[in-house]
């Protein structure tokens, strides 16, 4: 690994988990994107406003890395969609078994020391794994 990227994993790592430290602190929240976006639409209005600056500061995040470093993610056009569609949908459903995404288990949860989280990520690392290998070696996407 070079040392520019380095670097940026670093700062990347310690932005992510200041954010995820500040919301616990200053709004005893925890940063698990799914259930933030998950219950936008079903919370009250005073519990609304946080969750829109959260997510609009992860995508506004992601745009001023994009436009300033001009080191976007390739995207991989060659997958096909219908792959796509049901890795989206297993996502999904995984998040919504174990009550949280990597971000809320993988990041809070661990840093909680939570005994659940570190099964569920346990879990998500195994799968992505096994994922990996199918998409490769039965499927042929690289």
């Amino acid at each position: 690994m070079n040392n520019v990227a380095f670097y940026t994993a670093l700062a990347g790592g310690i932005l992510i988990g200041g954010a995820a430290t500040l919301l616990l602190l200053l709004n005893g929240k925890i940063a698990g994107i799914s259930n933030i976006l998950g219950k936008l639409p079903f919370t009250h209005q005073d519990d609304r406003l946080w969750r829109v600056l959260f997510l609009a500061g992860l995508i506004g995040g992601a745009a001023a890395y994009n436009l300033f470093s001009g080191d976007a993610p390739v995207a991989r056009m060659h997958f096909p969609a219908w792959l796509l569609a049901i890795a989206g949908l297993l996502v999904g459903f995984g998040t919504s078994m174990s009550n949280g995404c990597t971000s809320g288990h993988g990041v809070c949860g661990l840093g909680r020391l939570s005994l659940r989280s570190l099964a569920a990520t346990m879990v998500f690392l195994v799968v992505g794994i096994i994922t990996a290998i199918v998409t490769r070696h039965v499927f042929g996407v690289a």
